[in-house]
């Protein structure tokens, strides 16, 4: 492994604090050799484990998930601080300890993306892909990809607390593709309609068998109905979803509320399935925001 010391400002967290420490005279070649020595034994482990150690451009792999995963990690030890990312880099293991941090990092994001084995265990191959980085590289997007792919985790840990609390059936499926704004908008809409019961996939068959009150139809009110809903949050799963919510959140379920509104007029008119479809699509059924797209058997 090249570990390349050089002035940069862009490139990987891990060789901005060794330029950092040359520039500083902190680093002595001792010192530094033991960091690339190191790195070297990291990447070989890596590559026995994960990748085919006799292929050499795949041991170069391993140098580069290396770099970047051990960037990860010390950016997120350090608080971005490179005088305090030095001092643990130059700890014994620090180097070691800074990639099991980055590796636990992207671990735990990965959660939801692995559909099926990955080469990597338990992390995304994708999202490493994104990590991984040669020292010298120019340009280093490795945080911003990590904190993509948490703001990502956050929102489907959001939806299957969700899923958990007041859904009937809780099975979370990531090839779902839910929204956490769509999902907390069907609770809202669902148990405004029905009351504070297990949301279930009847909806659309029993709105005919309720009265909708002329009250419900105002911001005001729908506003009051998200903040009931939110109250039997935990604090922080309710913080997330307040921040997740677009502006126009209110308004959208307002919108869908008059959508169902006239959907149920139909369903007392026995209009035929297809007819009910029709009118879904009409009305843009993926812009309704909170209205089910089950299909009804």
């Amino acid at each position: 492994m090249n570990i390349v010391l050089r002035d940069s400002n862009q490139g990987p967290f891990l060789t901005k604090v060794l330029d950092y420490a040359q520039a500083e005279s902190l680093l002595d070649e001792s010192q530094l050799a033991e960091i690339k020595n190191k790195a070297i034994l990291m990447s070989l482990k890596l590559a026995d484990k994960f990748y085919n150690k006799h292929k050499m451009h795949l041991l170069e792999n391993a140098a580069f998930d290396v770099i970047g995963v051990a960037s990860l990690g010390l950016m997120s030890l350090s608080n971005h601080d490179k005088a305090i990312a030095f001092k643990l880099l130059i700890a014994p293991n620090g180097m070691v300890k800074s990639f099991q941090k980055g590796w636990s990092m992207l671990s735990r994001v990965s959660k939801y993306k692995l559909n099926g084995k990955s080469i990597y265990g338990d992390i995304d191959p994708l999202l490493l892909d994104k990590i991984s980085t040669p020292s010298d590289a120019d340009e280093w997007q490795g945080w911003q990809s990590y904190q993509d792919a948490l703001l990502d985790f956050n929102s489907e840990e959001s939806i299957v607390g969700l899923l958990n609390q007041f859904y009937a059936q809780s099975t979370y499926d990531p090839l779902d593709c839910l929204s956490l704004e769509n999902v907390f908008a069907e609770v809202v809409l669902y148990r405004l309609l029905f009351g504070p019961i297990k949301v279930r996939q009847n909806l659309k068959q029993n709105i005919a068998k309720i009265e909708l009150d002329d009250a419900w139809f105002t911001l005001e009110f729908i506003e009051q109905q998200i903040e009931v809903t939110l109250s039997e949050l935990p604090s922080t799963l309710a913080e997330t979803i307040r921040t997740d919510q677009g502006k126009y959140f209110s308004a959208g379920l307002l919108r869908t509320l008059t959508f169902a509104k006239n959907y149920r007029k139909l369903r007392l008119d026995n209009a035929s399935p297809e007819r009910l479809e029709r009118y879904e699509d009409k009305e843009g059924l993926i812009g309704l925001l909170g209205w089910p797209v089950y299909l009804v058997m």
